[in-house]
């Protein structure tokens, strides 16, 4: 399960892998938890697709007792609704009112009918910290009784830092199961490449500075350096880019960043969790002890936990390390010293 803060590629690995994934066979269920959402409906939703996509060639054993399994699962959904199928429920599978159970009957039925059809499914989960502790625990349970029973599921996910606490917190096993490579920004000469390479197929050239300038300005942080290689790019008019033309376009990189990237999430925070941040931002970019941040807000650590608790639920934030608090979103200091400015 990839891991990192916010724009440094990890959903990108994550389609990567389920294009690998399909080449070698498998289906692939895509998913994107969201904040409020529920993975009884996600996955729900995927399987029903993918069961029906496995019927459509022609009715067994196993893929009726999968697609029986599944309507059992889904009599009744967190959201009242219920999933049309012209099959019966199978009782006493996957109803049992227990989230772990019941994922875990599911996702052996679907595992069963996909080697069957000598097939396998791939689940991939974006933003899988968002899932309840509950329903990580549930995935895990599942994941790991289809791994015993030598079944083609496999679950593959990307989440922020705290992903692997997670974890850990839904199944103490968990470790064993999975790996948590940590994506982050890139070096140097990597960062370099990703300026000069594609504009050097196109006959462009950057300048040693100019490069330089782009780099560092945007930290070896990909996304960052994607948009600032397509200011720079559309604001070009020779085969030659100079370090004049990246401070000619520096404003509007700057204001697209704020508008597209960093305004999107400063707008689901409360003012007093604004308030909390903007603390952070004053001491720079991090990470920065507990105690530092309510000094700068003249409080008392503990009066400020539970909106510190809430930014990491949400994802703003994460703790690098006990007492430690570091922002999910690189760069995000800066922005907020820009829109937040302090008399």
């Amino acid at each position: 399960m990839p891991i990192g803060l916010r724009g440094v590629g990890k959903t990108v690995l994550l389609n990567r892998f389920a294009e690998i994934a399909e080449l070698e066979g498998y289906v692939v269920g895509f998913m994107e938890a969201p904040e409020t959402g529920d993975l009884r409906s996600m996955l729900a939703g995927r399987l029903r697709k993918i069961l029906l996509a496995y019927d459509a060639l022609g009715r067994t054993a196993k893929v009726l007792k999968a697609l029986r399994v599944l309507k059992s699962f889904t009599v009744q959904l967190p959201d009242g609704s219920a999933v049309s199928m012209d099959v019966d429920r199978l009782v006493g599978s996957a109803d049992s009112g227990s989230l772990a159970e019941d994922v875990t009957d599911l996702l052996v039925a679907a595992g069963e009918a996909a080697a069957e059809r000598d097939s396998g499914i791939l689940l991939a989960v974006d933003e899988i910290q968002y899932l309840s502790v509950v329903e990580l625990g549930a995935l895990i349970t599942a994941i790991h009784r289809s791994t015993q029973q030598d079944l083609p599921v496999v679950l593959v996910g990307a989440g922020l830092p705290q992903l692997p606490g997670l974890v850990g917190e839904a199944k103490s096993y968990a470790e064993r199961l999975f790996e948590f490579p940590v994506i982050g920004s890139l070096g140097d000469d990597d960062a370099r490449g990703v300026i000069r390479v594609p504009a050097a197929r196109q006959g462009v050239e950057f300048t040693d500075e100019a490069v330089d300038s782009i780099v560092d300005r945007a930290q070896g942080y990909p996304y960052f350096l994607q948009e600032w290689g397509y200011h720079v790019w559309n604001a070009a008019t020779g085969g030659t880019v100079g370090r004049e033309l990246v401070t000619v376009v520096a404003p509007d990189v700057v204001r697209h960043l704020d508008n597209n990237f960093f305004l999107a999430r400063f707008a689901r925070l409360t003012p007093a969790e604004k308030t909390y941040l903007r603390a952070m931002a004053e001491l720079g970019p991090g990470p920065h002890r507990s105690g530092d941040i309510a000094g700068q807000l003249e409080v008392k650590v503990e009066s400020v936990a539970p909106r510190r608790s809430g930014l990491i639920s949400k994802g703003m934030i994460y703790s690098p390390a006990h007492g430690d608090t570091a922002f999910t979103v690189p760069l995000f200091d800066e922005f907020l010293r820009r829109i937040m400015p302090r008399g």
